[in-house]
């Protein structure tokens, strides 16, 4: 996956969110993992983009078509 999203021209709309995780995984990659595995496999999904840093704390921004992409993916999960 490339380190940036490639999204069209705007308009378009983002769903961002952060985290902080703990030396124990807990799941979170399986979850993350399954979680990009439906954005992506929905109709209007643009792109995604997450940094972390050292701390733990993370944030990842998802690029999606218009605001019924959000709401189909939302829905899936």
């Amino acid at each position: 996956m490339s380190r940036l999203a490639d999204t069209p021209p705007a308009p378009y709309f983002a769903v961002i969110f952060t985290s902080l995780r703990t030396a124990a995984d807990e799941g979170y990659e399986d979850t993350a993992t399954r979680m990009l595995e439906l954005a992506a496999s929905q109709p209007g999904f643009l792109g995604v983009e997450s940094t972390r840093d050292p701390g733990g704390l993370g944030i990842t921004s998802s690029y999606w078509a218009d605001h019924e992409a959000i709401i189909a993916w939302k829905q899936k999960l």
